[in-house]
């Protein structure tokens, strides 16, 4: 009876010793993704529209953006700005896209160039084609993902509806990533699929107001609102990045500015996404 007893209590030990190493563990985890997520310190930049003008990097970097894609749209050979953007300094980029508004507007404009490149020239597809480091930019070689989730959504995990943040993200994503996440980035990128906002050029100039152009356009035509069951339907891209949205307030808040009424006693619902491809979808 008492050798019973003993074994018992040692079983007993063990397993709180075993529990105690996992939260330990757990805890330790937990600490260091936190950690590789907090944002790389930058030096002190001149913020909004100046501090794009008085870099020489950042229009010429810009410019190139922009041309990719209009090489895109026209089916023209886009391998010279291809490889000028791939000639670029690491450095040259980093302090180029200096300010938010000049991360967006190249940052989109090379996600919606990129996108129809691998699925044109090289016939990537779903899961593939986000995922595979196939663009080559400064140095580095980059995925569809690294732009969209890594800079535009400051390395957000993909999975996560917008709520976590990747799990140690590589330092020069997170030198790159915007300061601060913008929901409208989402009316703007295109993955080739009939669900997806149509393509246009940004420009840093007018970034702001190209921004909030396609959210109301995206958002007006993809909303149904149905007043006998006060519900509203939305696009599913709301509900895969609830977090960049504010969650369901941040929804209604962004509904309530898009038809200037008031919709916080209406449920929020999401309709089904359609994968069928649609690539060259540009606006006009």
């Amino acid at each position: 009876m008492f050798v019973i007893e003993q074994l018992k209590r040692n079983f007993n030990k063990i397993f709180y010793l075993k529990g105690l190493i996992i939260f330990i563990l757990l805890l330790s985890v937990i600490a260091f993704w936190c950690y590789g997520a907090m944002p790389f310190k930058q030096p002190q930049r001149a913020s909004g529209e100046a501090a794009a003008m008085i870099n020489p990097m950042a229009d010429s970097i810009l410019k190139l953006s922009g041309e990719l894609l209009y090489k895109v749209k026209i089916k023209a050979d886009s391998k010279a700005v291809e490889k000028a953007l791939s000639g670029l300094s690491y450095n040259q980029l980093l302090e180029g896209l200096n300010n938010d508004a000049a991360k967006k507007t190249f940052w989109v404009n090379m996600y919606n160039a990129w996108y129809q490149i691998l699925a044109i020239r090289l016939n990537k597809t779903r899961p593939k084609i986000f995922t595979e480091k196939l663009i080559p930019l400064a140095g580095l070689s980059l995925s569809l993902d690294d732009i969209e989730h890594g800079i535009l959504r400051k390395y957000r995990w993909k999975w996560s509806m917008g709520y976590l943040p990747q799990f140690l993200p590589q330092k020069a994503i997170k030198e790159l990533a915007v300061d601060s996440i913008d929901c409208r980035i989402h009316f703007a990128l295109n993955c080739g699929a009939k669900s997806c906002p149509p393509i246009a050029f940004y420009r840093y100039a007018n970034i702001d107001r190209q921004l909030d152009m396609a959210t109301m356009s995206f958002m007006k035509g993809e909303s149904v609102i149905d007043d006998d069951k006060k519900q509203v339907t939305v696009s599913k891209i709301l509900s895969w990045f609830k977090g960049d949205f504010g969650g369901t307030k941040g929804i209604k808040a962004l509904l309530k500015k898009v038809f200037q009424r008031d919709f916080s006693e209406y449920s929020i619902q999401f309709n089904d996404y359609n994968w069928d491809k649609e690539l060259g979808n540009f606006s006009n």
